[in-house]
């Protein structure tokens, strides 16, 4: 794509924009930069974009576009039905997304990676696992890097690896990446989707541009209809697929092959999974077991995602503040070999967690319920689930381990968002991390 001269405006002023921005002025591209946020919020932004000599537009300014544009970027966090947005489409030859633009600019094979969770423990793996057999990878995308910063780099890559989420899907339009993965699917983002059908059908959207030399790998559970290119499956959960789980190993339907997962750091069937789509890859490449295996098994997630926090006194704890919607809290549930001692609970979103009744019924031995919808939670469950209450998360802490024996794991997995208790999912872990390594109250085991 040649930019040179092109008149280009970016939507938005956090980290995807400010990547594409730089990313088109480094080829020549006339850039304009709008955000419909307040001045005074978006100064720092202002003076970053102005380094490179970029104008960023703030405010109800941005809404009214001096077009005619050649190209419009539009940032993930941007709803294409936004006044900002519609009011560039009118004015722009084309507006596409911030993966579309780098990609149109990149000849670097792309692995993607979707999925309602799971998205970031994947892409991390695959990355390590690729760098560990010789090849140099970088993860992307909505794991934090944007892909037009990785571009805008000049670096040589054999494989970029991208976390991608429905919002960045949404404005594909040739995007096709070489190796195409989709971990699982459930409601989520439902304040951005009108239905849970125009979720499914943006993140559908990783496979639309695939031929018949793409690979796929899923989860056997969803159902896909007919995808272009070689597919495999995999399910720690359902019997079948080419990739399978029992008694702590991951088996290889296709080579015979065993992978000796309770071996390695990551916990949970749902990591299996992780680890499933990670040596489906493996497979495709050729990469071999003697690099594979030593680098899946030393990998550390990332941090709040059913990370092991401890063993005391024959007691697992797994931190897993990431948990933010029902659809985590169940993979985590549904992970656990061991009786749990649930902690769960926070912000009342207006989830309905008596979805959850029965899978908390079969895998949570007692549920310690904080936050705002702890109430909900235990009235839900009731009949269920011993359910208690705590005030905050350390009481909760102290009172799961209380409860807890040898033998059994303290799961803290919220199954919603942070915001009554705490800034963030990670603000909430470092919590938890903290009031487990705090010391023993005087006359408590």
């Amino acid at each position: 794509m040649d930019l040179q001269g092109k008149r280009i405006a970016v939507l938005g002023a956090g980290s995807s924009g400010y990547a594409a921005a730089a990313l088109a002025v480094s080829r020549g591209a006339l850039v304009e930069a709008y955000d419909s946020g307040s001045a005074d919020k978006l100064a720092p932004a202002v003076a970053k974009f102005a380094a490179f000599g970029v104008t960023l537009t703030c405010g109800d300014a941005a809404l009214a576009p001096t077009g005619p544009f050649d190209l419009t970027v539009i940032s993930p966090g941007i709803d294409t039905a936004w006044p900002i947005a519609v009011a560039f489409t009118a004015v722009s030859s084309e507006l596409i997304g911030e993966i579309e633009f780098a990609d149109r600019l990149c000849d670097v094979p792309v692995i993607a990676i979707t999925g309602t969770n799971g998205k970031t423990t994947t892409t991390a793996l695959i990355t390590a696992m690729l760098n560990a057999c010789g090849l140099k990878a970088i993860a992307a995308g909505n794991i934090g890097l944007a892909y037009s910063e990785v571009v805008l780099s000049g670096e040589r890559y054999d494989w970029i690896v991208l976390e991608v989420s429905s919002f960045q899907l949404e404005t594909i339009v040739n995007f096709a990446p070489q190796i195409a993965v989709w971990m699982n699917f459930a409601p989520d983002h439902m304040d951005r989707y009108a239905t849970l059908a125009d979720y499914y059908a943006a993140k559908y959207r990783l496979f639309e541009n695939l031929t018949a030399s793409s690979l796929v790998i899923h989860q056997l559970e969803c159902d896909l209809g007919a995808l272009s290119g070689e597919i495999v499956t995999f399910s720690a959960f359902a019997d079948g697929g080419r990739f399978r789980y029992g008694q702590g190993s991951i088996h290889d339907q296709e080579s015979g092959s065993v992978f000796p997962f309770s071996e390695g750091t990551l916990q949970g069937k749902h990591n299996a999974e992780n680890v499933m789509a990670a040596l489906a890859v493996a497979s495709h490449l050729g990469l071999p077991r003697e690099a594979v295996a030593p680098a899946i098994n030393t990998f550390q997630a990332p941090p709040h995602r059913c990370e092991k926090v401890v063993t005391r006194n024959g007691v697992l704890y797994l931190n897993d503040s990431k948990s933010t919607n029902l659809h985590s809290l169940e993979s985590a549930l549904m992970g656990q070999e061991r009786p749990v001692v649930l902690i769960v609970g926070g912000k009342n979103k207006g989830l309905d967690f008596s979805e959850l009744r029965e899978v908390a019924a079969r895998t949570a031995r007692v549920a310690v319920c904080i936050g705002e919808i702890a109430q909900d939670i235990a009235t839900a469950w009731d009949g269920a689930v011993p359910c208690h209450l705590a005030a905050d998360l350390p009481a909760a802490v102290e009172l799961a381990s209380d409860l807890a024996v040898p033998g059994d794991v303290v799961l803290f997995s919220p199954g919603t968002s942070s915001f009554d208790m705490f800034s963030g999912y990670e603000a909430r872990g470092i919590a938890f991390r903290e009031a487990v390594a705090a010391p023993v109250a005087p006359g408590r085991v």
